[in-house]
Formats: C-alpha cells, sequence, structure tokens
C-alpha cells in the first residue's frame, strides 16, 4: 500500500480521486480517502493548494454546491466544442422562465408560476425540468388539493457552477450558463414539444408579463 508522509502525497491522493470521480465529491467523501482525521482547517489547506497548482491550467479545482470537481475553465470550452459531432439541446422559452421563476421566488407551485408567467405550464415544462435533476418537489403548500412546491436542486447549482443560491446571477446571465452547460452535455436532449405553451391561456388568475423583473425578481407572496 502507498505510505503517506508529506501533504504532497495526500494532495496527490486528492487530486487522484477528484480527477477520476464523475460528480463533485462532497467534503465526507473526500474524508474517507484517509485514515487520518483532519481538521477542518487541515482539509481547506490541502484544497486550496490543490487549487493553486492548477490555477495556470485549462482546467480548474472548483467548489460547488455539492463537493468538489476539476471542470473545464469557461475561456477553453469553445475550442473543446470544435471536437463535438452533436448540437447541443435548446430549452425554449417557457423552460427558462419557468426555470427562473423557481430558481428566484422558490418553493412556488405551478400555480404560482402560472401567475407570474400569465399562460398555464406545460406538465412537459415540469418534466423536462425535473428529468435534467434541476428540479424537485419539496413539499406541499397548506391549501385546497395541496399543490406541489418546487424548489431548484444542489445538482442546478453544479451544474451552473454555484455554491449556494445566493450566487445566482441576473436572468440574462443564467440563460447563458444554461446554453454553456447544454455545451458540456449534448447526449441529454430537451423535450422537444414545448416551446408554444404561451399560447394557452392561464388556468386562473390575471395575466403577468413574463418578461417583467418585478415579477421574476421581487419577493415571493
Amino acid at each position: 500500500m502507498l505510505q503517506l508522509y508529506k501533504p504532497e502525497d495526500y494532495k496527490r491522493v486528492l487530486e487522484t480521486a477528484l480527477l477520476a470521480a464523475p460528480e463533485p465529491l462532497s467534503l465526507a467523501d473526500l474524508k474517507k480517502l484517509f485514515d487520518e482525521d483532519f481538521d477542518d482547517d487541515t482539509w481547506r489547506t490541502l484544497l486550496d493548494d490543490l487549487k493553486r497548482d492548477w490555477a495556470d491550467r485549462g482546467v480548474e479545482l472548483v467548489q460547488l454546491a455539492s463537493g468538489w470537481r476539476f471542470q473545464t475553465r469557461p475561456e477553453y470550452q469553445v475550442f473543446l466544442d470544435r471536437l463535438k459531432n452533436e448540437r447541443p439541446p435548446r430549452y425554449s422559452r417557457a423552460v427558462m422562465e419557468t426555470l427562473a421563476i423557481i430558481a428566484y421566488r422558490q418553493p412556488v407551485t405551478r400555480g404560482d408560476i402560472e401567475e407570474i408567467r400569465g399562460v398555464a405550464v406545460s406538465p412537459n415544462v415540469l418534466k423536462t425540468l425535473e428529468g435534467r435533476g434541476w428540479i424537485d418537489i419539496v413539499g406541499h403548500r397548506d391549501a385546497p388539493g395541496r399543490p406541489a412546491l418546487y424548489a431548484t436542486t444542489r445538482k442546478f447549482l453544479d451544474d451552473l457552477g454555484l455554491r449556494s443560491l445566493a450566487e445566482l446571477p441576473p436572468l440574462a446571465e443564467i440563460e447563458r450558463m444554461i446554453d454553456a452547460h447544454a455545451n458540456e452535455a449534448p447526449e441529454i436532449p430537451a423535450t422537444p414539444d414545448i416551446a408554444d405553451d404561451a399560447a394557452t391561456p392561464p388556468a386562473q388568475g390575471d395575466a403577468i408579463p413574463a418578461a417583467a423583473e418585478d415579477g421574476l425578481f421581487g419577493p415571493a407572496g
């Protein structure tokens, strides 16, 4: 068995595990690598040192909502895209607006989303976002029918390269980041039949323009 004697040895094990992992690794996962019980300051030092080791490379070590991972620096992604033969999925405006409302107003019900957008929400819109792993049902509102409450997931934050909801950027930036992530994962197609739900009248409530910033970014009612 490999003997570990100095910080560089531990960093090399961390580097290997993080490069081999298909998903971000949490601190709890990383702690399983060693018999030693390091304190939080030691872990922070090891990870920060490893991050600096990769500072001048095309791949960087980042901390996300669910843990740590290596990922391509954004400025190099345009070159990697040339190696791809498939066109990335393009999400409809309905999907993007629904995701933005959930992200900034969560938790929300389908009725909340319809009130803000001013149109009925196609079931396929929510299925697309759930299938992508970006939203989930986190409870039910204490109201007639007990409608489901939707919120974003850690995977949503991971895919956008964020550690918490406090880091959410403006709506236009979210759309750019999602488009960029779609380029990284073209094997997951968008649902094709959800682009025209804006033509459907809302089930209830007054119409509110979908583009109104106070609807998307104001405090939840």
